[in-house]
């Protein structure tokens, strides 16, 4: 019996040695400092930013193009959706055909969310694209099957969604797809087929998961980039006006 109580002992001492004390500590009260607008600009770092902020003023309020309508963003063939995909279709082209893709691209897709400004009739600046395209988003290239596009135009019709597409023709009518047109022709399910898109959706953004079935091939080229050059290569830019999304009995308009 001693030796247990003597083991007891020892236990409840080790416990009570390891034991490290809980203190409180102080708390003070400190003043808290707003932060207004009208706090005065600290005048050895305005002198120090003003050349910068002069210089990047300016070339965000260049001229790079022009244009005689509002370019839009509002239902199902928006000319300012519309004229992205075709820039996005446009440059993807050109590098898979610097890039041992000989046969270039067949199609391109974006979605209308990445979209976030309208440019208004008149001069177009270099500021109009970084608010029109305000993301770091990459072109990619997607090597798809006939067969699994299946999944784009189930897609289409599934949410009636007005993301602009460019080379590319869906029509809908009655739950079904009637049309589903690359370059004015059916799609041929053994035939490798070459989509142009964003980072954003060839990794499934907006749901768009079909384009898991494919290959993922990426460009390094930025969106915004490749857009500020198409403008910059258009003095005057001549909006599409064709029709390449065709929801017949569509009972609400998508105007985003």
């Amino acid at each position: 019996m001693n030796i247990k109580f003597l083991l007891f002992g020892l236990a409840a001492l080790s416990l009570t040695a390891c034991k490290t004390p809980f203190n409180v500590a102080k708390v003070t009260t400190e003043k808290n400092i707003s932060l207004a607008q009208d706090l005065p600009e600290d005048p050895a770092s305005k002198k120090v930013i003003e050349p910068y902020r002069s210089e990047l003023e300016g070339k965000m309020n260049t001229k790079i193009s022009s244009t005689l309508v509002d370019l839009n963003k509002q239902g199902d063939n928006s000319n300012l959706g519309n004229l992205l995909a075709d820039y996005t279709y446009e440059g993807a082209d050109e590098w898979a055909k610097k890039n041992n893709l000989s046969g270039g691209v067949d199609a391109a897709v974006i979605n209308i969310g990445g979209i976030r400004s309208t440019i208004g009739a008149g001069d177009i600046l270099t500021k109009s694209i970084y608010e029109v395209m305000p993301f770091e988003n990459e072109v990619i290239i997607v090597k798809m099957k006939g067969s699994d596009l299946k999944g784009l135009f189930d897609y289409y019709l599934k949410t009636q969604k007005n993301n602009p597409i460019s080379h590319l023709y869906i029509e809908t009518e009655n739950g079904m797809t009637v049309k589903e047109l690359i370059n004015g022709k059916k799609v041929k399910p053994t035939k490798m087929y070459y989509i142009a898109t964003s980072d954003y959706l060839a990794l499934g953004g907006d749901n768009m998961a079909f384009f898991g079935k494919g290959e993922l091939i990426p460009t390094g080229i930025k969106l915004r980039d490749l857009f500020l050059e198409k403008f910059k290569a258009n003095p005057q830019i001549v909006a599409p006006t064709d029709i390449r999304i065709n929801f017949k009995n569509k009972k609400n308009q998508t105007h985003e």
